[in-house]
């Protein structure tokens, strides 16, 4: 009996706790939320067991209320026995032995009575633990939503923004302004032209002579219109 209502006390004091002070205080929200549940999972499980205990407990003693109450009956019929053969004396005993199993029945009656007032207690720590379980696991959940968000959120700047990624486009600015030089050198090297073969400047002397020899006719033709 006190080991039961020591686990009921023990579900009494994760009542009376402020779930909401303990997550604010503690250093690992996380870890303390997952340490409140599997202490209200611990106690769930002994609270019960602790009242099917009390369910045993009450079962076997009403057996027992049911023997001496049987008990009682037989001192009684026996009680009654004795006197219809003018045996005042054993009527007597009988229902001093009656009396006796009356009394040890109304001691058991009154310890199912106080068993069953733990039984009640018990039903309601149940009820009111599965309640707190429910909001721990709710809030467990509500918790590990927003890590797993602001761990995505790490992972997001860290692809636009982190210091891997500036790294990287610094690199692509050095290597635009080696892109850069070598077209500039390109560029420079186009600057008045390359010296012309010896084969290229007699071609053009030769273009050269075609063009005045068309020049001369064209002239030609226009001096005999006028």
């Amino acid at each position: 009996m006190e080991f039961n209502m020591s686990i009921f006390s023990r579900a009494r004091d994760i009542f009376a706790a402020n779930m909401g002070d303990l997550l604010d205080r503690a250093e690992d929200p996380s870890k303390m939320i997952r340490m409140i549940i599997m202490e209200m999972e611990e106690t769930l499980v002994e609270v019960r067991a602790g009242a099917a205990r009390v369910i045993a407990d009450q079962k076997e003693l009403r057996r027992h209320v049911g023997k001496l109450t049987a008990l009682e009956d037989n001192w009684t019929d026996k009680a009654e026995l004795a006197l219809s053969k003018d045996r005042e004396d054993l009527a007597k005993a009988a229902l001093q032995e009656k009396q006796k199993a009356t009394d040890a029945r109304e001691r058991l009656e009154g310890e199912i009575a106080r068993l069953g007032e733990t039984l009640g207690i018990a039903e309601k720590d149940i009820s009111k633990l599965q309640t707190k379980l429910t909001e721990a696991r709710t809030r467990q959940s509500a918790i590990q939503s927003r890590i797993d968000t602001a761990k995505g959120r790490v992972r997001a700047f860290e692809a636009y923004a982190g210091e891997r990624v500036k790294d990287a486009l610094s690199r692509f600015d050095v290597l635009e302004r080696e892109a850069d030089h070598a077209e500039g050198q390109a560029d420079a090297l186009n600057l008045g032209g390359q010296p012309k073969s010896l084969d290229e400047e007699i071609a053009e002397l030769k273009s050269s002579d075609k063009v005045d020899a068309a020049l001369e006719a064209l002239k030609a033709k226009l001096n005999k219109g006028l």
